[in-house]
């Protein structure tokens, strides 16, 4: 099969390789964390090229950066203790390494991109000393609020070798589904290096661009996001800055995620384990190491699009009234791909007091608080954050009183009742 054809003038941001492949292309849209306030609705708003390209030299999926990570991340939208089953995936993270690496009260855990604290919290709680870099000063100040210490910085080499040179070197280093946010990859994992204590260990959480590709999540696509990682691409880019995977486990978050755990590779106290020769062996019989793999993509979104469109527009026909549940960055790229505004969807609501009150780029749906369900009573509500429908579900279980039924996006829409 003959692959559509990009413009030659971009270059893999790991390996330098000139990307000629695009993967898929959904459209025009605005950052999906860019909420706008009710004063700037008649505002222009800036739009950005969406589409995604790979790297035939190493399978790196990857986008055009259009705008600088200052820009993005410097006032953050997102707070991850608003997730209750995120918070908890993290509590059972910090009981499982605590037992697994015997960390102590002597012991050192640096998180990158630790947000507000919701996962040093569990280690502060235990004893164990931390430190969280996190480059949002809105999201840090409600970190060091949890008792975190917090520096607000973008973290690469030049922090990396300021840290080092206090000693201040991780026992644990942690990365949860920042890697992806990292445009300047290679800055970035020479600084785990070098930070990273000699018989330390890296574990890095990123989706997983396998199951991407076959559960159709093209909404996990955002400018926020600049790469998409397969357990070989990852190993072909810590090997390169001397760093060796010898473990990886499959994690359900975030709709199929991998967790990672990475060493020194001339570190001999953690033998590399079975999983990640049996992973990599999955991921080359799914095809990753195959471009058709990835050009293939684009029927599949373009098919979900229109199979979503026509679950909304027979209902809308029904004269049934649909309202969002959440504002997640990837419930913005799925509406302004589909093209679903206030005709389709009445409003959304949201757990974020940060967000309620706002309207979501690009389709300017108005964001309420949960309880506005409660009051307008909708038929169906359509659930954003897909990848935690089973938190939504029971927490909202309490629609059905009324006869409303849910809405599930991806993979393939269907309504659960």
């Amino acid at each position: 099969m003959e692959s559509e054809r990009a413009e030659p003038t971009t270059f893999c941001r790991f390996c330098g390789e000139e990307l000629t492949d695009t993967v898929v292309d959904l459209g025009m849209s605005p950052l999906c964390e860019s909420y706008v306030r009710p004063e700037a609705r008649n505002s222009v708003e800036r739009f950005y090229p969406l589409k995604v390209l790979v790297c035939r030299n190493c399978w790196l999926v990857q986008l055009d950066q259009y705008v600088s990570a200052d820009d993005i991340f410097t006032e953050y939208a997102y707070f991850s203790s608003y997730s209750t089953s995120w918070v908890d995936h993290a509590r059972r993270y910090t009981e499982d390494m605590r037992t697994r690496f015997a960390l102590d009260g002597n012991s050192h855990v640096v998180e990158l991109a630790s947000n507000d604290g919701y996962l040093l919290q569990w280690f502060v709680e235990a004893g164990v000393p931390v430190l969280g870099i996190e480059p949002a000063a809105n999201v840090a100040e409600a970190a060091e609020a949890k008792g975190v210490p917090t520096l607000v910085k973008f973290f690469g080499q030049t922090l990396a070798l300021e840290l080092a040179k206090h000693g201040r070197l991780a026992d644990l280093l942690i990365g949860n589904n920042v890697l992806a946010q990292v445009p300047d990859l290679n800055d970035f994992v020479a600084g785990m290096k070098m930070i990273l204590a000699p018989t330390g260990v890296v574990t890095l959480e990123f989706p997983h661009v396998m199951r991407l590709i076959d559960e159709n999540q093209f909404d996990t696509i955002y400018h926020e996001h600049f790469g998409y990682f397969s357990l070989h691409t990852a190993v072909t880019i810590l090997a390169d800055h001397g760093l060796e995977i010898f473990d990886v486990e499959e994690l359900p978050t975030h709709g199929g995620s991998l967790r990672i755990y990475a060493k020194h590779d001339d570190d001999l106290t953690h033998p590399v384990q079975r999983s990640v020769k049996e992973l990599l062996a999955r991921e080359d019989a799914f095809g990753l190491t195959y471009i058709d793999r990835y050009t293939q993509f684009t029927a599949q979104v373009e098919q979900t699009k229109r199979d979503i469109l026509d679950l909304l527009i027979g209902l809308k026909r029904q004269g049934k009234t649909i309202a969002g549940y959440g504002a997640p960055g990837k419930g913005n790229t799925l509406l302004n791909y589909c093209g679903i505004r206030t005709d389709f969807l009445d409003f959304t609501v949201d757990r974020s007091t940060y967000k309620q009150g706002l309207f979501l780029p690009g389709t300017h749906i108005p964001i309420f608080e949960p309880e506005e369900i409660d009051r307008r009573k909708p038929d169906y509500v359509f659930i954003l954050p897909w990848n935690v429908k089973d938190e939504i579900v029971a927490q909202m279980a309490h629609i059905r009183d009324w006869g409303g039924q849910f809405i599930i996006p991806i993979p393939q829409p269907q309504i659960v009742s």
